[in-house]
């Protein structure tokens, strides 16, 4: 099916959402989680994958919606309809600090491939399913796994990235390393690989994982500076362990330190 037509704005810096335009009778499907808020005479429905194939049979909207199972999503997602008579407005929000990425599908050849937790938002009609990997490498150590999303139509999807948004125009056999997290994704044209760092130092002391992503061009990357487990894993070694004090600025000076800088709990 040919996917909704559907107009946006996308507002704020930090934590950014998408305010969708819906004329009537047009819908956009979206990940739970991220509705921030709607126009009255919008329907909201849970639905069975992404409402992509409602032409095909049970066990087709069966499979089709089981993949997402592969990518850590669930196997529903809600659809947003306008059935009133104006156009009608729905937003949705960024899940932490980071941009909201538009990406016009007609304009990626139809397919566009993503990170598994970077979807936000789609126009309905707009297929939300998996990449399977073709290179063992990549699948054992991308980061990623075996298994990317990929968004595939002719209409308008959302993606977002933490942190501050790169993007880079490759050419014809132009390649970019990348740390394997800092991905947020790629138009098809892109060849992605594994590479190992390399080197003794490297690997024991560098404290940046033993592999990178090489991106070979032709096509379009875009690139975050803050993926999500990076900043879980920050929040993680900062977190209080067994009750005892957590580490604060202070924490070089003791309880010194956090007198002085203002922590004053014992």
């Amino acid at each position: 099916m040919n996917a909704h037509e559907i107009d946006y704005d996308i507002y704020g810096e930090e934590m950014q959402y998408v305010e969708i335009e819906l004329d009537p009778q047009e819908a956009v499907v979206a990940e739970a989680g991220s509705f921030m808020m709607m126009d009255n005479d919008i329907k909201m429905d849970t639905i069975f994958g992404d409402g992509s194939n409602q032409e095909s049979g049970v066990l087709g909207k069966i499979f089709s919606a089981g993949k997402r199972i592969l990518t850590g999503e669930s196997l529903f997602m809600t659809a947003f309809l306008n059935i009133g008579q104006g156009k009608k407005k729905v937003s949705f929000a960024s899940p932490y600090p980071g941009k909201i990425v538009p990406i016009d599908l007609s304009e990626k050849g139809g397919k566009f491939i993503c990170q598994k937790d970077a979807f936000l938002c789609a126009a309905k009609g707009v297929t939300v399913g998996i990449e399977f990997s073709k290179r063992l490498g990549r699948g054992l150590f991308g980061g990623e796994g075996f298994i990317m999303q990929k968004l595939e139509g002719d209409g308008m999807a959302f993606v977002h990235a933490g942190g501050t948004l790169a993007r880079k125009d490759l050419v014809a056999g132009e390649v970019l390393k990348v740390d394997t997290g800092c991905i947020v994704g790629f138009s098809q044209t892109v060849d992605y690989n594994i590479e190992f760092i390399g080197g003794i130092k490297n690997t024991v002391f560098g404290g940046e994982g033993l592999f990178f992503a090489t991106l070979r061009g032709p096509g379009t990357v875009y690139i975050q500076s803050l993926p999500f487990s990076r900043l879980a894993g920050r929040v993680w070694a900062a977190a209080p362990r067994g009750g005892g004090k957590d580490k604060g600025e202070g924490s070089i000076l003791g309880g010194l330190g956090d007198l002085l800088d203002g922590d004053n709990r014992f």
